[in-house]
């Protein structure tokens, strides 16, 4: 089996990601940083949202794990003191593949006839770099509401507990095929009036925004960021390609919710 191996790059993280390489390689499995079957990540969230936007266009072919040495790992199953365990198993053990589904964000711009596409394996958000954002929300082909405010948020399921939770949105559990918007400081009078709470969307539904002002949107898809004056409109929903992760043993979603916000 082909492998690679990612590192948040602290002493500890590097320390764990090079002992994990050294022996695996001594069980006959290969090191592989452009194909491989098995990434473990090792380090927190971030480190793993890295290493899926460095392998996204594998996604049928390539499973994630990850070591926990952040402050906060949702996509880390395994502790440090974990590691030769997790090595074992990964050398030894079938492991079963769970799928978590991914956000499809599409940028169209005035003028141009080819469009962005980004996968987002927890968030899209959209806000301006000057003043507030003004745009039409559109669900299904029909205009929705008027927004104005600091922002929207449009997240994965997988990536509800993230920026989303921070906005007053439902942690969502991740095997539910589905994207949530949420608002960020929305103003509400008689001109412009918004839901004001999070829509949880199904898969076959599609969110579009449609810039109103004339100023530069600014976009991040999980830790990326892209900032456009000539932005048209932003379309979102459920992609078709899943993010696939190596489990080798039970890890219940909502044990790892009370671990990371309400503790023992």
């Amino acid at each position: 089996m082909k492998y690679d191996v990612t590192s948040r790059g602290d002493e500890a993280s590097n320390e764990i990601a090079s002992r994990i390489c050294r022996e695996l390689g001594k069980h006959s499995l290969t090191l592989d940083e452009e194909e491989p079957e098995i990434v473990i990540s090792v380090g927190g969230d971030g480190t793993l949202l890295e290493a899926f936007h460095y392998h996204k266009h594998r996604l049928e072919d390539t499973c994630f794990v990850g070591v926990h040495t952040g402050h906060l790992g949702f996509y880390a199953d395994w502790m440090p003191e974990e590691a030769n365990q997790l090595i074992i198993h990964i050398a030894k053990t079938p492991f079963q593949v769970v799928e978590y589904p991914l956000l499809e964000v599409v940028v169209r711009y005035q003028g141009e006839s080819t469009p962005d596409r980004y996968l987002a394996l927890n968030e899209c958000t959209v806000k301006t770099t000057e003043g507030s954002l003004v745009c039409n929300v559109d669900i299904k082909g029909e205009t929705f509401e008027t927004f104005r405010g600091d922002g929207l948020c449009i997240s994965t399921p997988s990536g509800s507990t993230a920026y989303n939770k921070a906005l007053g949105g439902a942690i969502l559990h991740p095997s539910l095929s589905s994207m949530q918007i949420s608002e960020m400081a929305s103003i509400n009078n008689r001109v412009y009036r918004t839901i004001g709470s999070p829509l949880v969307l199904p898969e076959h539904h599609t969110c579009l925004l449609r810039p109103l002002n004339d100023v530069s949107l600014q976009l991040t898809i999980d830790h990326k960021s892209v900032v456009n004056k000539d932005i048209e409109s932003i379309q979102c929903r459920v992609a078709e390609e899943h993010v696939r992760f190596a489990r080798f043993r039970p890890f219940p979603f909502w044990k790892r919710v009370k671990e990371s916000f309400i503790g023992e």
